[in-house]
């Protein structure tokens, strides 16, 4: 399943995966028409309690974007576009591998950390987990443009906000209470800067998620982390993941309630050509924001699988 560096002259790739937000009804559908793809969703349908296949190819939307819907029917769709193009273009080799939020999970997957089944299972989890301390515990994020790093900190020490998603030098999300982002959203405006309060659930990547880290790390204690068959790059660190199991699943736990560091991931995985997998785009945006030299590409779907012969070739 797996083409990953071996030495060729070929140019330095990165494989990223999409995370939450990038779903729509109908994702997936046309690459499924390949038994091998369609196997995919019959596999994830049978380790859980819904047809992720018809949530996946006829919604309705309310079903997916259900947090413990979208982060299995998400990565199942990426692995689905990964898969794909492994059978299109099967001389393709990268040498690291990165996703967002969730993404991440399908990063190490890809790695061979986690088989597909267990993946599939804790993303459900996940997710549930999530949306449960978002009932709990009400909060949501503002999304904050053009304005300095400084001048972000010192609107988040006095709102009360943490930054949740360093997305490039223009773009940073912060999460808090929902008071505390309307505050945000205020004092970023009166900066001078943009401001996008989000519709989203919660507080995601805060120490709002607390509760959701530590009912995710009952469930993960007896999962096996296998060592990654090549660079996963850490949200939390914004560095490879280490080589052992036992701190990843350390990492992956810390994830839900700290910082994603994308910019950093990005600068430090060693190339300058990206290949994100899975619905939307959004990575492959924010990837040429942070530095326009970048060549990115996307395969969410069937067609899209010939737009992206040129950079798997070169």
């Amino acid at each position: 399943m797996m083409a990953f560096d071996d030495g060729s002259t070929m140019i330095p790739k990165v494989a990223v995966f999409a995370g939450q937000g990038a779903q729509y009804v109908g994702m997936g559908k046309d690459l499924a028409v390949d038994n091998d793809i369609a196997r995919l969703f019959d596999r994830a349908n049978a380790v859980l309690d819904f047809d992720l296949k018809e949530v996946c190819f006829e919604g309705p939307a309310e079903s997916l974007t259900q947090s413990n819907h979208c982060q299995p029917a998400i990565f199942v769709v990426s692995v689905a576009c990964w898969q794909a193009f492994r059978n299109r273009y099967p001389d393709c080799t990268f040498t690291a591998a990165a996703g967002l939020s969730l993404g991440e999970w399908t990063a190490l997957h890809v790695a061979g950390v986690l088989d597909f089944e267990t993946t599939v299972r804790v993303l459900e989890a996940r997710g549930r987990f999530m949306q449960e301390t978002c009932n709990e515990t009400p909060g949501g994020m503002v999304s904050v443009m053009t304005l300095p790093f400084e001048k972000v900190r010192e609107i988040c020490a006095a709102t009360g906000t943490t930054m949740a998603n360093l997305n490039s030098e223009s773009q940073i999300v912060l999460s808090g209470t929902r008071e505390a982002v309307a505050e945000a959203e205020r004092a970023a405006l009166e900066a001078g800067g943009k401001a996008i309060v989000l519709n989203v659930a919660g507080a995601f990547h805060s120490p709002l998620m607390a509760s959701a880290r530590e009912r995710l790390a009952a469930m993960l204690k007896d999962i096996e982390f296998a060592t990654p068959s090549l660079p996963v790059l850490s949200n939390v660190t914004g560095a490879p993941h280490a080589m052992d199991g036992a701190t990843i699943r350390e990492t992956m736990l810390r994830q839900i309630t700290e910082p994603v560091h994308w910019m950093s991931c990005v600068r430090a995985a060693g190339a300058q050509t990206f290949i994100e997998f899975g619905p939307g785009k959004v990575l492959s945006g924010l990837i040429k924001r942070i530095d326009r030299q970048n060549q990115v590409a996307n395969v969410r779907d069937a067609a899209t699988l010939e737009t992206v012969a040129e950079l798997a070739n070169a």
